[in-house]
């Protein structure tokens, strides 16, 4: 459904070039036209067909408040079902994860369902004799969506029936899921663990700026990594640092550093910082996995895989990854003001056990909500939501090498304290909340 005229003026009415207005990431009015258009109409992360290995395994998520379930089927495949029953909607599967058997079984009233959604059974089947459900979907099974791409491992949706095509979304962008599938010596992604999920009483909006707002680190992460990086210090000379001050000091590095990594921004909202090289740069060898990265792709491409570290990749509008470190963070947008953050870690297939050790350090230390660095991002998108209720000025700077010839379409690397990235986003939120619109008007 397009948006309203009311509405179509509110959305285009809160992006600037340079700017956007503090009602994006406050008022609730737009939070619902998010839900029900910028999630819809973009290609949404839902899981990896890792955490669904055998037939009759599930994964349930909510997307753009749809709640959804992964099935793998009896022949291999995966299914993404709407995860309610066609009789009076209740829902099918109400875990997050598990094996469903055969069957799907509502809880309220037993109808049941095959793993691939068609209708398997319905109680005291009589009472509908000479009704017109012969006529209705109750009769015919759970509904599907249709729109689903698996990519590396990676699954992704897109609710809206109409619109842009998965290739054409992501593009050249996808060569940062390569680089992380590519690391495992057999090519291959294993989901490890369970998901930590951290609460933000804050809009999913600053969280993905924060990703490639190069300016905070070392002043919001002083305390926490600069404490690390002094303690060290004081230590004698020529010693390995410990893999926890390994992976905090690179926070505090200076605004010259961070600059010189520079960003890659390509169209629709993706894009990532890292390209000359990143924080993780500098991480110690891991024993035998050179050698083993060798054997499976020869000197050259092994070396080319390991040579890119970048920092963090932004697949607008819902996940981050970070391929150098094995690691997601997947963005659940629940109100305005509230988010959901999750923390994915990955085994590389083949790789020695030390590299999942150090991505599940780095999540503690990084990203869990006991972790330090996340509290102090945290601290910043909470002044965010509060600072912005005051209505002394409306409109958020976005200004940072601005220019007003900027390209705003094809793909670009820039200096890394650029918020290039951050305007090509607003842009992208512009379209994907109002395509709606367009193809109404479209003969």
């Amino acid at each position: 459904m397009p948006l309203s005229p009311a509405d179509l003026d509110l959305v285009r009415g809160s992006v600037r070039a340079d700017s956007v207005h503090r009602r994006v990431y406050t008022d609730p009015a737009i939070f619902a036209l998010e839900q029900r258009h910028l999630f819809r109409n973009t290609w949404m992360f839902l899981g990896h067909d890792s955490q669904v290995p055998n037939a009759g395994d599930f994964y349930s998520v909510d997307i753009a408040g749809e709640p959804l379930l992964m099935l793998r089927q009896a022949d291999g495949s995966v299914k993404v079902l709407y995860n309610r029953c066609l009789h009076k909607g209740a829902k099918l599967v109400r875990a997050e994860s598990g094996n469903a058997g055969r069957y799907l079984r509502c809880p309220y009233h037993a109808w049941t369902y095959h793993t691939d959604g068609s209708l398997a059974g319905i109680p005291f089947k009589a009472g509908y004799e000479g009704t017109r459900i012969v006529d209705c979907p109750e009769r015919t099974g759970m509904d599907e969506v249709h729109h689903v791409r698996l990519y590396r491992g990676f699954v992704f949706v897109r609710l809206a029936e109409q619109g842009i095509g998965f290739d054409e979304f992501f593009g050249e962008s996808l060569s940062s899921i390569d680089n992380l599938a590519d690391r495992s010596p057999e090519g291959e992604l294993e989901f490890a663990g369970g998901v930590l999920r951290y609460m933000h009483d804050c809009n999913w909006k600053p969280f993905i700026e924060n990703l490639h707002d190069t300016m905070h680190p070392m002043v919001a992460h002083e305390a926490a990594a600069g404490t690390a990086k002094r303690l060290w210090s004081q230590q004698p000379p020529g010693g390995k640092p410990p893999m926890a001050v390994e992976l905090l000091t690179p926070f505090v590095e200076g605004h010259e550093f961070f600059d010189k990594m520079g960003i890659k921004v390509y169209p629709n909202g993706h894009s990532y910082t890292g390209v000359n090289f990143s924080i993780h740069s500098k991480y110690s060898d891991v024993p035998g996995y050179e050698e083993s990265m060798v054997r499976r792709y020869g000197d050259e491409r092994a070396h080319a895989i390991l040579g890119e570290v970048r920092h963090n990749t932004l697949y607008f509008p819902n996940l981050t990854i970070k391929g150098a470190i094995q690691a997601i963070r997947v963005v659940r947008p629940i109100a305005a003001d509230r988010t959901l953050i999750e923390s994915w870690t990955f085994r590389l297939k083949g790789a020695p056990d030390l590299l999942l050790e150090r991505t599940c350090m780095y999540t503690r230390l990084i990203n869990a909500p006991t972790s330090m660095v996340g509290h102090d991002d945290l601290h910043c998108y909470r002044s965010i939501q509060e600072g912005l209720a005051s209505s002394a000025h409306d409109w958020v700077s976005l200004h940072r090498n601005y220019r007003p010839d900027e390209d705003v379409t094809s793909t670009a690397v820039v200096n890394g304290t650029s918020e290039l990235s951050m305007r090509r986003m607003y842009q992208s939120w512009l379209q994907y909340m109002t395509c709606d619109s367009a193809w109404e008007a479209a003969p």
